[in-house]
């Protein structure tokens, strides 16, 4: 039995959300859990059809990038995750998807404006998008210089990946991620919904403005701030 037995059930069980989440279409996105303790993670492993997942299938990689146990190949996105990992050391878990609405934001190089209190519970700010990639990043290597990519974003925009748990990638897609897989999934399907009410509200009204900072604030903080009232 393996030492990584847990972060690889819990990244089966992530990885087999997405599917029955409507956020992948064949084999377009993975999940990775970190062990915080081991510096590792569990990825799904590149191209391996969800039907034909297992929990022991799922490959474990340092935080460098580097195979540590596993016979398959991880995703071709593992460097990106072990990029985020290392340098963002608080997040437990990633996701990242080619999911419908987010992804074509993404390929319109446009950050997701906050136009209702769906958006405001969960951000209080638009969700980023990333500047399109350089072509020296992309003929370098390029899945590493994606996470890169991420985190210029973040510090360019001043944002916190701490608070902003969701983000698109110029020309590319959705990532997400959280303290454990259930909730950066959680947060994937999130920003897919709210990506395409977005768009539809666009559609209804082109001159339409972002909410305004009282309604912003009153939906997070009763959900997020310090006299939260939301759930049980």
């Amino acid at each position: 039995m393996s030492i990584y037995q847990k972060i690889q059930e819990e990244a089966y069980r992530a990885n087999m959300q997405l599917p029955q989440l409507g956020l992948v279409l064949f084999t377009f996105g993975n999940v990775s859990v970190a062990d915080r303790e081991n510096n590792v993670f569990a990825i799904k492993p590149s191209g391996v059809p969800y039907e034909h997942l297992l929990p022991e299938k799922m490959v474990i990689v340092d935080f460098d990038g580097h195979i540590i146990e596993g016979k398959l190949n991880p995703s071709s996105d593992t460097k990106t995750h072990a990029v985020l990992y290392k340098h963002w050391g608080k997040i437990g878990a990633i996701v990242h998807t080619h999911s419908t609405y987010a992804t074509a934001w993404a390929q319109s190089l446009r950050d997701i404006p906050i136009y209702g209190t769906t958006h405001a519970d969960h951000n209080t700010v638009d969700i980023p998008c990333a500047a399109p990639m350089s072509d020296e990043m992309i003929q370098g290597n390029y899945e590493y210089e994606t996470g890169f990519q991420i985190m210029n974003c973040f510090k360019e925009k001043g944002l916190s990946y701490e608070e902003v748990e969701m983000m698109v990638v110029g020309n590319h897609a959705p990532f997400t991620w959280g303290k454990n897989g259930d909730k950066a999934v959680y947060n994937a399907a999130v920003l897919e919904q709210v990506a395409k009410m977005a768009w539809l509200t666009e559609q209804i009204n082109p001159d339409v403005r972002k909410l305004k900072d009282a309604l912003i604030k009153k939906h997070y903080e009763r959900k997020h701030g310090p006299g939260s009232y939301y759930g049980q």
